[in-house]
C-alpha cells in the first residue's frame, strides 16, 4: 500500500493519443492503492467520465480552458476534433493552462495535501518548474517509446535535414539511432526553419525537460535499450521503462458481433497463416492506395483480416462504401472463398493477435500497436504515417528486425505489386518470414520478463523500474527534510 500522501497527478496534452496512455496507467497505479487526480479540459474529462470504469476511485479534475480564447471552435479541446492544420493552434493554447495549473498545486499544498509527484505529458515541459515551486516531484511520461521520443527531441533540437543535400542525414547528438531520411520526417519539421511557429513553440518546450525529476516510459528496458541509454545520457535523470501499459477500449460499437465473426475466421486457419490490417483509430490511407493494397491482397492469396474506415479526404466515422473505394467484387468474391474478412471501423485486436493463427499485422506503427503485437511474438509490415510512428517504424526494422516498411505516408503513390511482394515475404513460412517470426517470439520473451514477478522471488524490470519511481519521491522529499534541517 502506498503512503498517506498517496495522491498522483496525472496531466497529459489534449489528445486521445496522450490521455488513453495516461489513463491507462492511471487504472495501474490506482490498484497498487495511490489515488489518482486526473487533470484535463472540461470537454475532455466529460469524456473521461463514460470511459473510466464504475468501481475506479480516480477523480477527474476540470482546469478552466475557453477554446474561443484563442480562436479555435467551440468545444474543440482535443486534437481529435480538429483538421491538422489547427492541431499546432491547440498545443500553443495549452501554455495558457499554466496558471491555472499553478492554482490546483497551491490549493492542494495549502489545504495540507501535498501531491506525491506530478505526472505530465511532454508538452508540457513548463509543469516541471511550476511543480518544484512547490517541491513536488515531476516527471514527464512518455506513451510511445524512447527511439521515438529520442529522434523527436534531438531532430527538433537539430534540425539537422536542413543541411542535407541528398535527403539522408544523422542525429548529431544520438549517431545510434543510424541513417534517417527526410521522408521520415513530419511536415511541420521538414519545413522548420529554426524560427517558424513550431520551432518557437519546441524551442521553449524541449529544454524545459531539463528542470523534471525523471522520465517513465511505456517501453521495455531491454528491448527499447538504444533509446532510453540517450535520455539517461542527454538529461542525467533517472528514466523508467514500466511498460507495457495495456488499455481496454470501453463499449466499443457492434463490439461482440465483431469479436464472434472475427474468431470463427480464425478459428477455421492454420497457424500464423492470416495477415491482420490496421491503421489505429484515426489513421486511414487514400482512396487509391486502399485500392493498391485490395489488389496486393487479391494476388498474394493470403488469407487476411482487414478493419477498415472511409480514405483520407472522407469523413472516417461514415459509412464505408465498398463498391466505390475496393476493386469489383473484391468484398463478396474474398468473403464467399472465406479467404478475407473486412471489418469496419473496429475490431478485437488483442484477440486477434493474440490468436495462433495471426502471421502478421500491417501497421502505422503507433507505439501501443506495436507493443500489443510483440506482446503476442507477432511479426510487423510497417506503414507509418505520422508523428513518430516513422521512427517506430526504423526501431522495428533495423534494430529488432521483426518489421518489413511497406510504405510510408499518405504522400507517395503505392504499387500493389510491391505490397504483394513485402505480404509475401513476411508471410512466407520460411526464409524472411520465419526469421522475423523467431525474433518477434524471442521479444514477446522479453515482454513476459519484464512483467514477471514469481514465486521464486524474480521480478521482471517494468516490475522494478515501477517500484523505483514510487520510492523516488519519497527519497527527494527525505533529502530536501535533511537539507533543511542542516541550514536551520
Amino acid at each position: 500500500m502506498a503512503e498517506n500522501n498517496n495522491n498522483i497527478i496525472m496531466f497529459p496534452f489534449m489528445a486521445q493519443g496522450h490521455i488513453i496512455p495516461f489513463l491507462a496507467l492511471s487504472l495501474q497505479l490506482e490498484q497498487k492503492g495511490y489515488q489518482i487526480t486526473f487533470i484535463n479540459t472540461p470537454h475532455n474529462i466529460t469524456n473521461l467520465r463514460r470511459t473510466i470504469p464504475q468501481s475506479s476511485t480516480i477523480r477527474l479534475l476540470e482546469i478552466p480552458f475557453n477554446p474561443s480564447d484563442h480562436n479555435l471552435p467551440h468545444n474543440t479541446e482535443n486534437t481529435d476534433s480538429l483538421p491538422p492544420n489547427r492541431i499546432f493552434d491547440l498545443l500553443v493554447a495549452s501554455k495558457s493552462l499554466k496558471p491555472a495549473f499553478r492554482n490546483i498545486l497551491k490549493n492542494l499544498v495549502d489545504r495540507g495535501q501535498p501531491p506525491l509527484c506530478v505526472v505530465a505529458d511532454f508538452f508540457f515541459g513548463w509543469s516541471a518548474a511550476v511543480s518544484h515551486e512547490f517541491d513536488i516531484f515531476h516527471v514527464i511520461f512518455s506513451g510511445s517509446g524512447g527511439f521515438g521520443l529520442a529522434c523527436y527531441y534531438s531532430a527538433w533540437i537539430h534540425l539537422p535535414h536542413k543541411n542535407s543535400v541528398s535527403g539522408e542525414f544523422t542525429l548529431p547528438d544520438f549517431k545510434e539511432a543510424g541513417k534517417l531520411q527526410v521522408t521520415q520526417l513530419t511536415p511541420s519539421l521538414v519545413a522548420a526553419t529554426g524560427d517558424d511557429p513550431w520551432s518557437e513553440f519546441q524551442k521553449k518546450n524541449l529544454p524545459e525537460w531539463h528542470n523534471c525529476d525523471g522520465f517513465l516510459f511505456n517501453t521495455i528496458e531491454k528491448m527499447d535499450e538504444v533509446g532510453l541509454s540517450y535520455f539517461k545520457r542527454k538529461f542525467k535523470r533517472p528514466v523508467w521503462a514500466i511498460g507495457p501499459i495495456n488499455f481496454k477500449v470501453q463499449n466499443a460499437k457492434n463490439r461482440d458481433s465483431n469479436v464472434e465473426k472475427c474468431m470463427q475466421f480464425l478459428n477455421s486457419k492454420p497457424k500464423s497463416s492470416v495477415l491482420y490490417i490496421s491503421f489505429g483509430s484515426q489513421a486511414t490511407i487514400t482512396a487509391s492506395q486502399m485500392m493498391q493494397l485490395a489488389k496486393a491482397l487479391d494476388k498474394s492469396n493470403k488469407f487476411f483480416i482487414w478493419v477498415i474506415r472511409p480514405p483520407l479526404g472522407f469523413d472516417i466515422n461514415a459509412e464505408f462504401k465498398v463498391e466505390e473505394w475496393l476493386p469489383e467484387n473484391f468484398k463478396k468474391k474474398t468473403e464467399e472463398e472465406n479467404r478475407g474478412l473486412i471489418v469496419e471501423k473496429w475490431a478485437p485486436q488483442m484477440e486477434i493477435l493474440s490468436h495462433e493463427s495471426v502471421g502478421g499485422f500491417m501497421t502505422h506503427c503507433g507505439w501501443n500497436s506495436i507493443l500489443e503485437s510483440l506482446s503476442c511474438g507477432v511479426p510487423l509490415l510497417g506503414w507509418p504515417m505520422a508523428a513518430e510512428q516513422f521512427y517506430n517504424a526504423k526501431m522495428e526494422v533495423e534494430i529488432l528486425k521483426v518489421c518489413v516498411e511497406v510504405a510510408r505516408g499518405t504522400n507517395f503513390e503505392v504499387m500493389s505489386d510491391d505490397l504483394r511482394e513485402k505480404i509475401e515475404e513476411v508471410m512466407s513460412e520460411d526464409g524472411k518470414g520465419k526469421e522475423m517470426r523467431k525474433k518477434a517470439f524471442e521479444i514477446k520473451k522479453v515482454i513476459e520478463d519484464a512483467t514477471r514477478n514469481d514465486e521464486h522471488g524474480f521480478k521482471g524490470s517494468s516490475l522494478k523500474a515501477m517500484e523505483d519511481f514510487l520510492q523516488a519521491p519519497l527519497l527527494m522529499k527525505k533529502k530536501n527534510n535533511i537539507n533543511k534541517l542542516q541550514n536551520n
